[in-house]
């Protein structure tokens, strides 16, 4: 009973942190849609029930006083998390019928993004949530419900679609192969090889095949992401090792050059879009399966 004394009401609560903001009873009332007097009821009430002073009143003008302050600061924040966490419930219930996709970035950016207003056009009211995902996770736990992801295809618990087979291509610069050109696998040694930290092919599985010891080659640097990679090498930084679904652009405006190595053996991989079996029936994940695969066609 006595802690429901000491709980004011919201509108007590709202008329008092307005006024406090404002400085001004007038301007809360305009804001609360209220009466000025409503809106000094509201606050003598909360000042009774407290049995504390909140604001010095000088004629028209009105001031904290020192414990209103303190008090100010802690109801704002008070209904500042309310808010936010009525907004967090609204947008919950509002996209409840969103599909949240986890993606490689450089899928997302270079393959997925380009046709996405095309899934838009024929579903307007499904929504997609785009989430980058760099690495293995865990699916169950991640929140998503599905997953486009690069692999060979091998997730025994998982539910997948295969999307795009992805060959690994080695690329450069026009103008660093005209200073050092690559026509034999051996000649990798001679550049900085650039990579990356994600599941896009790697030097080291691709230098083995080629009867090349990984240990005799330069690694330079090391990027998160795949597009910071290709543009290093089109700056000249190295030569680097990517999909080939992600440097046609490029390689056709001339900025990179995809040199010809019958010698190096690649391990190409494809992309999937990964999920529980148990989510298969999910209606708009069947959607976007649906337009994904047809797209791939």
């Amino acid at each position: 009973m006595f802690l429901r004394k000491l709980t004011p009401s919201m509108s007590q609560l709202l008329a008092f942190e307005a006024a406090a903001r404002h400085g001004n009873f007038t301007k809360a009332a305009n804001e609360l849609c209220l009466t000025q007097s409503a809106v000094s009821r509201h606050i003598q009430a909360l000042e009774a029930m407290l049995r504390v002073v909140l604001f010095e009143r000088t004629g028209r003008q009105i001031k904290l006083t020192a414990e209103g302050q303190r008090y100010a600061q802690e109801v704002g924040a008070a209904l500042n998390r309310i808010r936010n966490a009525s907004m967090h419930a609204y947008e919950s219930g509002a996209n409840a019928n969103a599909l949240q996709l986890a993606v490689l970035p450089i899928f997302g950016s270079k393959w997925l993004m380009p046709r996405l207003s095309r899934f838009y056009d024929r579903h307007p009211d499904l929504l997609v949530n785009i989430h980058s995902r760099i690495g293995e996770f865990d699916l169950a736990l991640s929140g998503m419900d599905a997953y486009i992801t690069l692999g060979d295809g091998h997730w025994p618990t998982l539910a997948k679609d295969h999307l795009v087979d992805a060959r690994a291509v080695v690329i450069a610069s026009p103008s660093l192969l005209k200073q050092k050109p690559i026509h034999k696998a051996a000649d990798l040694m001679q550049h900085q090889l650039l990579h990356v930290t994600s599941h896009s092919p790697g030097w080291k599985e691709c230098l083995l095949a080629s009867r090349i010891d990984p240990r005799t080659v330069v690694l330079g640097a090391q990027f998160e992401y795949t597009a910071h990679l290709i543009q290093a090498v089109i700056s000249g930084m190295g030569v680097g090792l990517v999909s080939d679904v992600f440097v046609r652009e490029e390689c056709q405006q001339g900025s990179l050059v995809v040199p010809d190595i019958p010698d190096f053996a690649v391990r190409n991989k494809s992309y999937y879009l990964v999920y529980a079996p148990d989510n298969g029936a999910n209606p708009s994940l069947c959607l976007f399966r649906d337009w994904l695969l047809e797209e791939v066609s």
